[in-house]
């Protein structure tokens, strides 16, 4: 401290240590600044058709968006999250006038020190430890409600995301149709949190300030007069709007953050993903180079976030704190020293004293609330990067659910006819039939594989399918399964819930071995349905796994990884057993028995067959032709044939 006071005292001194710094604030920023990755890698695609990048900002819209935010997380008057909301502002009140009494009961413990009066000093202290337990209880209240408040946004919010997310085949269509949203994963966790802590944070930074700014104001208006409230609450709105000016460029760089930590965030997780094959290849050079490279973008962004609010603070400090207080007590010291002042009048030196002591804590405690009143714009910026973020997603997840969306066109293909669009064609439900009428295989890239399909399949007429590699198979059964828009004709077809897919690496859900078999039913479902385990055992019998249940220790009511404990073979075998389950009028198979010996796939297609399911295989054996009364080949040049399997038919495959 002594070193500083010298310093202070030293125009010179303390002009050369401020050069200093300076200068070696310039060199680290530069040093910084060019540094380059040592390769940009472009992770994620970019967004095209010429749109702009989303402005950020604190604007009007900005106040609307947190709007349509706030009806979700408090969706009436009377719910939990307002009544946590009235007990934040009333634990608020509480700490204001615990502070109020402290500053009082404060001031006459010192007075009673000074004037050297014993038992006045022990009633004050007195007061003081009686009040300790009530301020205890009123600040943990306040942390308590403030922190039950967080969840319960979240809660609400993630809520009502999920609904939307999960809704139909929304959640596919996000990261397989429209490219709006790259990372989902990351906006419904990281970000709602992220939000829903913002705006708590905001609540309480802003709520507390101006409940101390009106209470210090009545109370220094008393004291002092009505013009030294006035002049703070001017510099506060001077200060506010300098500020709120230098602060714009956080919002936008809040945005840039969350999306490279998408970024980074992605690349591991597709690491972990992709493991077996990457090792296969031996391939961790190449994603060591990637990963680094996507952490180096990241610690690049947060460097220059780091200089700005490093920039930014100095001016922070100096006007919202500094400045503040220079203000107060330019503003304090008025009525006494003006020896005219009338109030004062024939007070001692311990009253003007007391007084003074009074009234410069009641308006430091002001400067203060308008320097956190001034700071709190600088959550509230931050605040509108996360509120576009999560305006954006809800935005994405209401056009899909109303079959809209945006796609970024890559160059290549053919192109459909201009009376080709989304959601042009027409889907009529109607059991034990699947027709189309001039459907046309139209990816979501506007690709066009064959110009319409006219072919009709009724219950009990298993149809093989065959063609190359990018023929449109996969873009049959996808239409088919109402995964991709119907771009024109007409498909008549049972409901989505008649229709099975089976594929060739089946899904193994996190769960017992009875939520294999059922999935995507659940156990209260199963029981509607009137299926019991011996009847489930009985459907692994028709697969040949008679001894699965048998060798887990917990029987149906195991919980293991079925990813990994299960092989090929049986986890195929398996999905077979839950399409038996599931008994739809149609079914998917693609690739579906590739694992399976011949003698078991033919006791699974007999069966098949032998329940009612109608069959659409894809498949290269030459063994499954038998079990089919159709083929529909594709060439891989836009055409295709739909002709009977009879006697003369050339059988083709391995």
């Amino acid at each position: 401290m002594a070193a500083i006071s010298k310093l202070v005292e030293n125009p010179r001194a303390s002009a050369a240590v401020l050069g200093g710094s300076l200068a070696a604030l310039i060199f680290i920023s530069r040093s910084i600044s060019s540094q380059k990755t040592k390769s940009e890698i472009q992770i994620l695609p970019r967004k095209g058709n010429g749109k702009k990048e989303l402005r950020v900002a604190v604007n009007l819209k900005f106040f609307r968006s947190i709007a349509s935010i706030f009806r979700i997380l408090v969706p009436k008057l009377i719910c939990p999250e307002s009544g946590y909301m009235v007990m934040v502002a009333i634990s608020l009140v509480a700490r204001t006038a615990c502070d109020v009494w402290m500053i009082s009961n404060g001031t006459s413990v010192e007075s009673s020190i000074i004037g050297r009066n014993y038992s006045l000093f022990l009633s004050h202290l007195t007061r003081l430890l009686c009040a300790m337990p009530i301020i205890s209880i009123v600040n943990n209240a306040l942390k308590y409600s403030l922190n039950e408040l967080k969840l319960r946004f979240r809660e609400r919010l993630s809520n009502y995301l999920y609904q939307q997310y999960l809704n139909g085949f929304t959640y596919y269509k996000m990261s397989n149709i429209d490219n709006r949203i790259a990372n989902a994963d990351q906006l419904l966790t990281q970000d709602v949190e992220r939000f829903c802590e913002s705006v708590t944070e905001l609540y309480s930074n802003i709520s507390k300030p101006l409940l101390d700014i009106i209470i210090y104001a009545r109370e220094l208006a008393a004291a002092i007069g009505a013009q030294g409230p006035g002049y703070m609450l001017v510099y506060l709105a001077i200060s506010g709007l300098v500020l709120t000016r230098l602060r714009r460029p956080i919002s936008r760089m809040t945005v840039t953050e969350q999306k490279l930590e998408g970024e980074y965030r992605f690349v591991n997780s597709r690491l972990i993903t992709n493991s077996e094959e990457i090792a296969f290849y031996g391939g961790n050079e190449r994603e060591k180079i990637t990963i680094l490279a996507t952490f180096h973008k990241l610690m690049k962004h947060l460097r220059n976030l780091l200089q700005f609010r490093y920039t930014l603070g100095l001016f922070d400090n100096i006007i919202a704190k500094y400045m503040a207080t220079v203000v107060g007590y330019l503003v304090v010291s008025r009525p006494f020293l003006n020896l005219t002042n009338d109030r004062f009048v024939g007070f001692s030196h311990n009253q003007l004293l007391e007084e003074y002591y009074r009234s410069g804590r009641m308006l430091v405690r002001m400067a203060e609330a308008i320097g956190r009143l001034v700071l709190a714009g600088r959550e509230l910026t931050r605040l509108a990067g996360f509120t576009a973020r999560i305006t954006e997603l809800m935005t994405v997840l209401k056009d899909l659910n109303n079959g809209l969306y945006e796609r970024t066109m890559v160059t290549g293909g053919s192109k459909p006819r201009l009376d080709f669009a989304p959601g042009n064609g027409k889907i009529v439900y109607e059991d034990h039939i699947i027709r189309f009428e001039d459907v046309p295989l139209v990816t979501p890239n506007a690709d066009l594989l064959v110009d319409g399909l006219n072919f009709e399949v009724k219950s009990g007429q298993n149809v093989l399918v065959c063609g190359p590699n990018g023929c449109g198979k996969s873009s049959l059964f996808r239409i088919l399964g109402e995964l991709w828009p119907l771009f024109g004709g007409v498909l008549v077809k049972p409901e989505k819930k008649k229709l099975f897919y089976v594929p060739q690496r089946p899904y193994m859900t996190i769960g017992s071995l009875r939520d294999q078999i059922i999935y995507p039913d659940t156990l209260e479902d199963q029981k509607k349905k009137g299926f019991t385990d011996d009847m489930l055992a009985e459907l692994l019998n028709e697969v040949q796994l008679t001894n699965l249940v048998e060798r887990e220790e917990n029987g149906w009511e195991s919980v293991q990884d079925w990813m990994d404990v299960l092989s090929g073979g049986e986890k195929q075998r398996v999905a077979m057993a839950r399409l038996f389950y599931h008994r739809p009028q149609f079914a998917i198979l693609d690739e579906c028995t590739s694992a399976v010996s011949v003698d078991v796939e033919g006791f699974m297609y007999s069966y098949c067959k032998k329940v009612g399911i109608t069959l659409f295989t894809v498949s290269h054996r030459k063994s499954l032709w038998k079990y089919h009364d159709y083929v529909l080949q594709f060439d891989g040049r836009g055409k295709y044939s739909y002709t009977p399997i009879d006697e003369n038919t050339e059988v083709f495959g391995s």
